[in-house]
């Protein structure tokens, strides 16, 4: 499918679209005053080590120390194993590393939330067709290349590329498929050229940055281009230029798809990427057939819940919730990667009983997740109707990027309702009876609560007041939520 790629730079900020029939796909945000760590090699100081987790606290420059486990310290052979199910043994995370050691490492995850960033030893340099790891042999080939005769090809092709190096390790990306041999070669050569200037810059103390990676209009080119982009739309002048070379020296064969777009109107708002991002952070999705997702983000992980809502069928109730389900299994891959959503993902389905039906929603979300360039894991349907599922999650998601939480719930996505704040007043009115006594208290809040004191607690509040042998008098404060309130002494009596 036809794919587009828009690039809108400002002052402050650049965002980039990835779009299908005008359907947003993906997007990516990097604002100037708070520009990305990912792929970026520190020298760090360690400077707390925790044996009983395997793991330290290094010092990269940065306002949160970053993590690291010991299978970000030993060889990528080991990780591969790791994740195979295999149970390396491990040394203790003492034996290699103590307090106020350098070392070398490089950011695999933004820091998210309250934790600090995730960093390993194992570093890998990206280029438009290879990654290079530099001290690991490893040799791969990207499994999104599906054709036996290209990959025996690219086999080759390492051979003759591992063979002229040092034991370093390389990995062929998707992009290398069809394309030039020379061209793959000189990217070998330009990756080694990188790390050696990457080792003469490490001689720095730490904490230091050595390498920064690509800005994101770069790492776009680099990593999202594909043959099926078949048009880049930039707003920016200086950035237009900036990619022109780029194509020209990396992949001739897409310069012609590079646009300077009009800027008589905003070129987001011409292709209406503003909407479809707003919606992209509501909490619930609506389906074509009258459906909905409602797809809630916590600390732990996310819920997708799927729900039928006005789509009622034209059949019987199984064939509903199949379609319903159906549906939902083809939208929430794309939900998933435009909102940058990783972790843990539960998704609650609705209940079926055909074996048939579930394996087909199983199958649709496997497909959906096909043409994600993130790695996912997915269970089977459980008696319950949950699907569990990873994705792997590198940086904060559009909704923690974008928003903050509400100073009126503390982040709940609920506030108390005024009743709830007027029995909570008298409750203070009755702590502190004796103090009160005989005086007149002022009692402040927002104007809902106030109103409905004088309403529907009016005789609560006089019966109190009577009780406690004090005057109350009511104001409404309009910066109060409708959570907040105080209970004062005026004067005395």
């Amino acid at each position: 499918m036809a794919e587009e790629i828009i690039i809108s730079v400002s002052d402050l900020e650049t965002r980039v679209a990835v779009v299908e029939q005008g359907l947003l796909q993906e997007v990516f945000i990097e604002r100037f005053h708070t520009r990305g760590t990912l792929g970026n090699i520190y020298k760090a100081k360690v400077v707390r080590i925790l044996p009983g987790m395997q793991s330290a606290f290094v010092e990269i420059g940065q306002a949160r120390t970053a993590f690291m486990h010991i299978t970000d310290l030993v060889d990528s052979h080991d990780l591969v194993m790791h994740e195979r199910g295999e149970k390396p043994n491990h040394p203790p995370i003492t034996d290699i590393l103590h307090d106020g050691q350098e070392v070398l490492v490089q950011v695999t995850k933004e820091p998210i939330s309250t934790k600090g960033a995730r960093v390993s030893a194992s570093i890998s340099l990206a280029s438009r067709f290879l990654v290079y790891m530099p001290e690991t042999s490893h040799i791969g080939i990207s499994q999104r290349i599906e054709d036996e005769t290209e990959r025996n090809r690219l086999k080759a092709l390492l051979a003759r590329i591992h063979d002229a190096g040092q034991g370093d390790g390389f990995i062929v990306r998707t992009a290398s498929e069809r394309a030039e041999g020379d061209e793959i070669l000189r990217d070998a050569e330009l990756l080694r050229n990188r790390w050696a200037a990457i080792q003469s810059d490490a001689k720095a103390r730490a904490p230091a940055l050595i390498y920064e990676d690509l800005p994101l209009h770069l790492r776009v080119m680099r990593d999202i281009i594909n043959k099926d982009t078949a048009r880049i739309l930039v707003d920016n002048q200086d950035i237009h230029q900036i990619l022109e070379k780029f194509l020209n020296d990396f992949i001739p064969d897409k310069r012609d798809c590079l646009e300077m777009a009009s800027l008589s109107v905003p070129l987001f708002d011409a292709h209406n990427l503003e909407d479809q991002i707003e919606s992209a952070l509501k909490q619930k999705v609506p389906l074509k057939s009258g459906g909905s997702l409602v797809i809630d983000q916590t600390e732990a992980m996310t819920t997708v819940d799927v729900n039928t809502g006005a789509y009622v069928g034209r059949r019987d109730l199984e064939e509903t919730i199949y379609r319903t389900n159906l549906e939902a299994a083809a939208a929430i891959p794309r939900q998933l990667k435009l909102r940058n959503i990783g972790g843990i993902v539960i998704i609650d389905f609705i209940d079926m009983i055909n074996e048939e039906h579930k394996r087909q929603v199983l199958r649709t979300l496997e497909k959906g997740q096909q043409t994600d360039r993130v790695k996912w894991n997915i269970t089977e349907i459980s008696d319950l109707g949950l699907v569990e599922m990873t994705r792997k999650r590198t940086s904060e998601s559009l909704l923690k990027m974008m928003c903050e939480p509400c100073d009126a719930c503390g982040g709940r996505g609920f506030v108390k309702t005024s009743e709830t704040v007027c029995l909570e007043i008298y409750r203070e009115m009755q702590r502190k009876a004796l103090r009160y006594k005989g005086q007149e208290v002022l009692i402040m809040a927002a104007q809902s609560v106030i109103d409905r004191l004088l309403d529907e607690g009016s005789e609560s509040v006089a019966g109190l007041c009577h009780h406690l042998g004090t005057a109350v008098r009511l104001q409404v404060e309009s910066s109060y939520t409708q959570e907040q309130f105080d209970v004062v002494l005026t004067t005395s009596a």
